[in-house]
């Protein structure tokens, strides 16, 4: 786990699945808003992430060749930053600009900076993962893979992958699901 003992390592809160997609309307870092409402009837991913968390860092560049992948196989993919960016200035929207073009993210990352959204979708730790179906229904909510910063596993998705592979293909994913494991939001 974490070499950081200022880390507060937490889980996700494991939100029961089948509850819908939380309605959600929040500006990239130039200001342009994005609606759940635009998912349609496509299957979505919505992942809170953050810019300096150890754990996101450790899976930011195997996140973003997994978001290429995916987009172009039709899945929706969104990231939400839900610190409080007054006191984590690393968060802030400027440098989640930075991150967007430094890391070649493909998906929007969207600034929740009144923390509703997050609270809305029951998100706990950076980074956090939920997956919907077409409907709009929780089928997955979890670990990007068992990898750690320290654990010497490789950063390879497996989890998510598997169950984003089962939805694509119309089925449902596994009820067997680990939470992820991060650093807390960090809340006003």
């Amino acid at each position: 786990m974490s070499k950081n003992p200022l880390v507060t390592l937490t889980s996700s809160e494991m939100i029961p699945l089948g509850s819908a997609l939380p309605n959600f309307s929040l500006p990239n870092p130039a200001g342009n808003l994005y609606s759940s409402d635009a998912f349609h009837d496509k299957p979505a991913l919505i992942v809170f992430l953050c810019n300096h968390c150890p754990f996101v860092k450790h899976i930011a560049a195997a996140f973003a060749e997994f978001a290429r992948e995916y987009k172009e196989a039709g899945l929706a993919i969104v990231a939400i930053n839900s610190n409080d960016f007054e006191n984590y200035p690393a968060d802030s929207p400027e440098r989640m600009q930075e991150e967007i073009a430094a890391r070649g993210y493909v998906f929007p990352y969207l600034v929740d900076e009144s923390q509703e959204v997050a609270r809305a979708f029951g998100a706990a730790c950076t980074p956090d993962f939920f997956l919907f179906d077409r409907e709009h229904k929780l089928v997955y909510r979890g670990q990007f893979d068992s990898s750690r910063p320290g654990n010497n596993e490789p950063v390879n998705g497996s989890d998510l992958r598997a169950a984003v592979d089962a939805v694509l293909a119309g089925e449902k994913p596994s009820d067997d699901q680990v939470p992820s494991v991060g650093c807390n939001i960090k809340w006003k």
